[in-house]
């Protein structure tokens, strides 16, 4: 198996909130690939007194464990038990019933001998790549279908975050798991496997540069750190021709990729 991450902040000046791990198991078959991005509060209150970086850790490291040593448990249950076990590492100190308490997007997936399990829970993404060279993009697409000008108002957004009607993150809620998609693929499917944060997918999503396909090509040739170079290059030039196309110049971006 060959494997990589790379991650850049946002800014340089402030803690990159995404978070990112592969493991192989000690029997040395499979492994599992774990990308978070943690969800920056608005300025104010949100009940908490650890950073968003110290949640995904938490979450992140607690996830890679389970993922790896916990194989008769399934991805589904797995995120439930780590973000109990993260809500159990501060709910003494801190508000968790609070809408906007410490959360993160999840893209995990974990494979054996036999086959490929995946899972993805709001805006990250996961690619699947066939050993013809079609790739899968899994998504979940829920975030993607609330107005723009409604996620532009804190106070509606809140209305909608992990509520029905409205999208969902990993927060301090365990049944949330049950909200992730989810899916597996047989082992002999599957030739690759990514994930990237909405950092780096802006190459696909916002920049239009290629398809999923292409992107996995670009994972494949260049490495993560490639594809995150041209992300940042695109976004300094798109600011360059008539100013940024998204709420701030650049985002937290973390690209992970095996070839397995």
């Amino acid at each position: 198996m060959h494997a990589e991450t790379a991650s850049l902040p946002g800014d340089p000046e402030l803690p990159n909130e995404d978070w990112a791990a592969m493991a192989v198991p000690a029997s040395g078959v499979g492994g599992v690939l774990v990308v978070l991005d943690g969800v920056t509060p608005p300025a104010g209150d949100d009940g908490c007194v650890h950073s968003v970086p110290w949640f995904t850790a938490r979450l992140g490291g607690a996830l890679t464990e389970l993922s790896a040593s916990r194989r008769d448990l399934t991805l589904t249950d797995i995120l439930a038990d780590a973000i109990r076990r993260t809500a159990d590492a501060h709910r003494a100190s801190c508000d968790l019933s609070h809408v906007r308490t410490p959360q993160a997007t999840v893209a995990l997936a974990r494979w054996d001998a036999e086959a490929v399990e995946h899972l993805v829970l709001s805006d990250s993404v996961l690619l699947l790549e066939s050993p013809e060279g079609a790739v899968r993009a899994v998504l979940d697409d829920r975030l993607d279908r609330i107005p723009q000008e409604v996620l532009r108002s804190h106070a509606a957004t809140d209305r909608l975050r992990n509520a029905e009607g409205g999208f969902f993150t990993a927060a301090a809620d365990p049944s949330v798991a049950a909200r992730a998609v989810t899916g597996v693929t047989a082992r002999s499917r599957v030739r690759a496997v990514a994930a990237l944060t909405d950092g780096a997918s802006r190459w696909v999503e916002l920049f239009g540069q290629g398809d999923w396909a292409d992107c996995l090509a670009v994972l494949g040739k260049e490495g993560a750190r490639g594809l995150l170079d041209r992300v940042r290059t695109l976004e300094a030039r798109d600011a360059e021709a008539g100013g940024v196309r998204r709420w701030k110049l650049h985002d937290d971006a973390t690209a992970a990729y095996a070839e397995l």
